[in-house]
């Protein structure tokens, strides 16, 4: 009898296990049913096995939470925490719905509730489901299943990323707000001090905030896009709308192709970035990121100061303004008050980013004639535009007291008619009346003068013809073409976009004094470069391609139509080129400094470069780099960046010059391979110097090397540690891991350092030389780094970072008076 009862209870026991187990385990794998139990292992993946939820713990953390994540990546990428600010300190914990459609995290060792999701009073059956969109949403059991048919949704609820179909903004009816906020670190998902969100205050705008301090303002939406994105242009990838009407306001963005995977992250440390996923790369890559340069951020020039990134320095006030201080660190002021009388009136602005809105007020069907009306007639009302600028433009936005967060682009911007007095437009009235009686007189003139002429002059442009004419045929009867850019038809449609002046030989040979060694500025493995006069008064620099060069025509030619389309104050400008016969020049705007490398490398000279300066130079260096890699017309690859290439202007600002060996990429390209690999060792990135592989990501290793170089005062290449044989890199790699990045420091920089600045640019020059590319960051990231105070990722080890030898093929050129090794030719393996 005692048996049986102890069969009877083994039985029982192993029913309720199995009885258990059904009810865990059996309500569908995407699903929580009421009651249903999540513990530490398990998880449930959404229908198409895109997103999975479950316990996790991040890297280098104790705690243990509940999030959301990309199911088939190579790592995982947590897209959204439910206890972010609440974890667990052991894996002792369980995810539960309860039956009235609440979902409950509980530590099972106290029996506390660590989080729960908004109250429900559903009285009905209820079920959880985790979407293919990464929304995770309760809905009573029998309704269809829709994000918009449901009790609660985790897509109310933003941590640090923005998902497709996720909506950013406020619903005015109920006043819920959803912004999205950073993470506390990267092993922390509390809440940190970065968020996101729409201000509705005025016409509504995104902005990027750190605790109570604005960072960035995207702009207010101008039917279009954001007045911050003036090149945000429709794209086969995502489609993005901004919603303002009576119930809510938001901004949302959905993939057009489901293949694609897209996300917006807000880092820790208040960094925003549009990533897109690569199934070839198997990685995150960078999209879009709204800060690239110091015009972005809030607030740089102050009331009524405008900022352009095209400018040094990069303030400037508007018309009729003054600055208040000399550095205009503190705005502008009126030069000439306003009377508020009928005299007052408005100047029109071009591509402008629109000023901040929260002292705005707008009307969406006004006029833009009732808008001028409505705002001259409020003497407190500053400026007005369009709301919308998209068909005809519609909508009134009216601005009250000071214009704060203008931006100049070169393009696409949006207008803004800013409120003058009456002085101020009767300059204006009086210039343009000027230049109407200027151009009328002159029509007058031209009427009289050019009638008689004509018949001169036509005869003199057909003597001109016929006299080209038999000279063109003498050169081709020779074989010796006149210009070789007009005969290579690899170059014919380049040849249009040039807009550089040809010079000639005969010019070239006056204004550089026969080429004389006084006029000589330095040699390079291209050849001399010379200093001229042009009869102007004009001195320019003409680079004169030696014979026995390494830079062949097909450098030449690539440097002329690279740099030609290049127009940005940190690089040099070519202003013209020569080809006549076996000669070979470009002609660039001189530089008296002459380059970087003999001040940095140079006992003396090293002396006049004080700590300010090389943070200047640095910062100029980057920003050029940026522009060619992200905002120019092709995304270039300089491929050869070094001290001797940046040159320095009158007042040392640097300027990247030699695009000799730059390539050019168009679309989303961002990665090459070539069998010819070029450019100097010491400053080549590993992949690119043993398997020919370059990329953006080759330049800023480069950056990187020339950063620690300006620090140190010493060549990367060359230098030797007594102690531990480390070459520059390595060096710095050490003392930046022992604590002791200041001894890096050029003895001659003394008391000149920043020393918190120099610390930052030590690690953000080991963040850009580490081994692996995609370790280092972008020249954008580097700007904002440079430039912000926040915490830094440590760098992993550097590539090339101990005396390693190199093949002896590459030993082919040894040029210029700085003694560097550049390759011209070498196999990837």
């Amino acid at each position: 009898m005692g048996e049986r009862r102890v069969t009877d209870t083994k039985f029982i026991f192993g029913f309720l296990v199995v009885l258990y187990a059904s009810i865990t385990f059996t309500f569908g794998a995407d699903t929580i049913s009421a009651n249903q139990i999540i513990r530490y292992n398990d998880t449930i993946v959404s229908p198409q096995e895109t997103f999975e939820l479950g316990f996790f713990s991040p890297d280098n953390s104790i705690n243990h939470y509940v999030g959301i994540w990309y199911k088939k990546r190579s790592y995982r990428t947590v897209v959204w925490v439910a206890n972010g600010d609440a974890p667990l300190t052991h894996t002792s914990g369980e995810l539960t719905l309860t039956l009235q459609g609440v979902l409950v995290i509980r530590d099972t060792t106290t029996g506390n509730i660590l989080w729960s999701s908004a109250n429900s009073s559903s009285t009905a059956s209820v079920i959880s489901q985790l979407l293919d969109t990464g929304n995770l949403i309760i809905y009573k059991e029998g309704d269809d299943i829709n994000e918009e048919n449901h009790i609660w949704q985790s897509f109310d609820f933003l941590t640090g990323t923005f998902l497709p179909g996720m909506k950013l903004g406020m619903n005015l009816v109920t006043g819920f707000e959803r912004r999205f906020t950073s993470w506390k670190s990267d092993d922390d998902p509390a809440a940190g001090n970065f968020s996101y969100w729409i201000d509705t205050r005025g016409y509504p705008q995104a902005m990027l905030t750190d605790g109570p301090d604005i960072k960035f303002r995207a702009g207010p939406w101008n039917g279009l896009r954001s007045t911050g994105f003036p090149n945000l242009r429709p794209n086969p990838i995502y489609n993005y709308t901004f919603v303002i009407n009576q119930r809510e306001i938001y901004y949302q963005y959905d993939l057009i192709k489901t293949s694609y995977l897209m996300r917006v992250v807000l880092h820790p440390n208040g960094r925003l970035e549009r990533l897109l996923w690569t199934d070839d790369k198997q990685q995150w890559t960078l999209y879009l990121a709204p800060e690239s340069n110091q015009c972005d951020w809030y607030n740089v020039c102050g009331p009524f100061g405008r900022c352009n990134i095209e400018n040094s320095p990069v303030c400037e006030c508007l018309m009729g303004f003054e600055p208040k201080s000399p550095d205009l660190s503190q705005g502008c002021r009126r030069s000439v008050p306003l009377d508020c009388g009928s005299g007052d009136g408005f100047i029109k602005y071009s591509n402008l980013k629109l000023p901040d809105t929260r002292w705005s007020w707008y009307n969406q069907t006004m006029t833009l004639a009732e808008c001028e009306k409505m705002c001259k007639s409020n003497c407190s009302c500053t400026a007005y535009t369009n709301s919308n600028i998209s068909g005809r433009g519609s909508g009134c936005l009216l601005w009250y007291g000071d214009l704060i967060d203008i931006r100049t682009f070169a393009e696409n911007g949006d207008t803004l008619y800013v409120r003058a007095p009456a002085s101020e437009l009767d300059r204006n009235i009086s210039s343009a009346t000027e230049n109407r009686k200027s151009s009328s007189g002159r029509i007058r003139v031209l009427v009289v003068v050019m009638v008689p002429l004509a018949f001169v002059v036509s005869v003199i442009l057909l003597s001109k013809c016929l006299l080209y004419c038999l000279h063109r045929k003498k050169q081709h009867q020779r074989g010796t073409p006149k210009n070789e850019f007009e005969h290579d038809p690899e170059n014919r449609n380049d040849g249009d976009d040039l807009e550089l002046r040809p010079f000639s030989w005969s010019t070239l040979l006056k204004v550089t004094n026969n080429f004389s060694m006084n006029n000589k500025l330095g040699e390079g493995g291209f050849g001399p470069v010379y200093k001229g006069v042009l009869e102007d008064r004009k001195e320019i620099a003409v680079k004169r391609l030696a014979k026995t060069s390494s830079q062949g025509l097909h450098e030449f030619k690539n440097e002329v139509i690279s740099i030609s389309k290049l127009q940005h104050r940190n690089l040099v400008k070519l202003l013209g080129y020569c080809i006549e016969g076996t000669e070979k020049m470009l002609v660039y705007e001189y530089m008296p400094n002459k380059s970087l490398d003999s001040f940095i490398f140079d006992r003396t000279q090293s002396e006049l470069l004080d700590w300010p300066a090389r943070y200047h130079i640095i910062n100029g260096i980057a920003r050029g780099l940026s522009y060619i890699h992200q905002d120019s017309r092709l995304r270039i690859i300089h491929r050869d960046l070094k001290v001797s290439n940046i040159l320095l202007d009158k007042d040392m600002n640097p300027k990247i010059s030699d695009f000799g060996m730059a390539r050019s990429f168009g679309g989303n390209q961002i990665e090459a391979n070539t069998n010819r690999v070029v450019g100097t060792y010491g400053y080549m990135a590993p992949e690119y110097a043993g398997d020919g592989v370059f990329s953006i990501k080759s330049d800023v290793y480069s950056f990187g090397v020339v950063v620690l170089e300006i620090i140190c005062g010493e060549k990367n290449r060359g230098f030797v540690h007594k102690e531990h044989y480390n070459n520059l890199m390595g060096h710095a790699w050490r003392l930046h891991n022992e604590g002791r990045s200041l001894e890096l420091v050029a003895k001659c920089l003394g008391e000149s350092i920043n020393a918190s600045q120099v610390v930052r640019s030590i690690h953000v020059g080991l963040l850009c030389v580490q081994r692996l590319p995609e370790d280092r960051p972008t020249m954008t990231s580097v700007l904002l780094m440079l430039g912000s105070e926040g915490t830094l990722p440590s760098p992993k080890e550097p590539g090339f970072y101990v005396g390693e030898c190199f093949p002896d093929t590459a030993h082919s050129h040894r040029i210029s008076s700085n003694n560097e090794l550049s390759i011209s030719m070498l196999d990837g393996r």
